[in-house]
């Protein structure tokens, strides 16, 4: 029993040992450096994109990517959701008033760049179609904004909805201002 013991734990030493990644080393030899970790440092090529690979992959939302990455909101967007998140072009930032967006990536304003980019996130998946006229809809920072529908277009908090986006775990609805938290137009 003793040796059956005995045994067992070798083959459990040299089984974890097989299955360990191999010591990670850049080509001068130095270690590399671990992978930053988090659900957007997934690899995946194949799959349909999430909310933040969408952004990642757009041309029109640099500064939007360059602020989720400032807020450390990356991550959290990237898991499973459900989100729907209103998505401000560069032009939309750029509406703002002179050195506002560079304040907000301060990181001392990391907080307050936080609140700004989750009032355009909700803990759903709707088409734009789903959308009500009138409808408030609730904002993953407490706050809500007001739907508008005039003809086919649809506005919220008097940003334009101008195209949508299916991802794996929500939508991303393309928008033309930037909505301020507790500033409704």
């Amino acid at each position: 029993m003793q040796r059956a013991r005995h045994v067992g734990h070798w083959a459990l030493i040299i089984a974890a040992t097989a299955c360990s990644a191999p010591d990670a080393r850049s080509a001068g030899g130095e270690a590399a450096p671990p992978p930053s970790g988090g659900q957007a440092s997934v690899v995946d090529n194949q799959s349909q994109p999430d909310v933040v690979r969408v952004a990642v992959g757009s041309k029109d939302h640099t500064t939007l990517v360059a602020a989720l990455k400032a807020a450390d909101l990356v991550n959290s967007l990237a898991n499973a959701g459900p989100f729907t998140v209103f998505a401000p072009t560069n032009a939309a930032f750029d509406k703002l008033p002179a050195g506002t967006v560079d304040d907000l990536l301060k990181p001392a304003n990391k907080s307050k760049l936080s609140d700004v980019l989750t009032h355009h996130v909700t803990t759903s998946a709707r088409e734009i179609g789903a959308f009500e006229d009138g409808e408030s809809v609730s904002m993953a920072d407490g706050g809500s904004e007001k739907i508008v529908r005039k003809g086919k277009d649809v506005f919220i908090g008097g940003a334009k909805v101008v195209g949508s986006v299916r991802a794996s775990n929500g939508w991303v609805h393309v928008i033309d201002a930037v909505m301020v938290p507790g500033v409704s137009k």
